[in-house]
């Protein structure tokens, strides 16, 4: 009888030792999601790929610093959204530009967030489309949920930056959507 449930604990053990098998395992279960969260920062897929796997070689030799205090899978998530940032910094550093007071514009936490019924992969086309600050601000703060003060420091600029960013990216897509919307309506 193969056994379904495999205690993951173990598995970093043996990883941590250097067990082939063990580090096969764990790339295989958290690949897949671990290249989607690449994905959100970064494209083309392939180098969306090429960045998860300098993630998981990160991982495989920092693996014995991981304290098993919280969820691996977060540890994880957060060497890959580093390794994507890294990437991000040394491709263009990022032009933050317009820096506003958020008394003058909210940050738009608070907004109501408006349903879309476009596929996602759509949807990843429009962010894709931002550009390479307002995509991480975005990425960062409404998929991964980390708030400004953190990505703030994560890619050292202001939390007001952050947060102009953000309602700017979100803007952008907004505006996006209703063109993609107003056309499929038209046609």
């Amino acid at each position: 009888m193969i056994q379904l449930y495999t205690n993951e604990k173990k598995l970093i053990e043996k990883a941590t030792k250097d067990d082939r098998k063990a580090q096969k395992r764990l790339f295989e279960k958290h690949a897949p999601k671990m290249l989607s969260v690449c994905r959100q920062y970064i494209s083309p897929v392939e180098t969306a790929e090429e960045i998860m796997l300098n993630g998981f070689f990160k991982i495989f030799t920092k693996l014995h610093t991981y304290t098993h205090k919280g969820s691996f899978e977060g540890w994880v998530r957060k060497i890959m959204v580093r390794e994507c940032i890294d990437h991000l910094r040394k491709k263009d550093p990022f032009k933050f530009k317009d820096e506003i007071n958020e008394e003058k514009v909210g940050c738009g936490e608070d907004e109501q967030e408006e349903e879309s019924e476009l596929p996602l992969d759509l949807i990843q086309e429009c962010i894709d489309a931002l550009s390479d600050g307002y995509k991480s601000v975005f990425v960062m703060y409404a998929i991964d949920g980390f708030k400004h003060k953190e990505i703030a420091q994560a890619l050292q600029i202001s939390e007001n930056t952050s947060k102009t960013q953000y309602r700017k990216a979100r803007l952008q897509l907004q505006e996006q959507i209703l063109r993609i919307r107003k056309q499929q309506y038209e046609a």
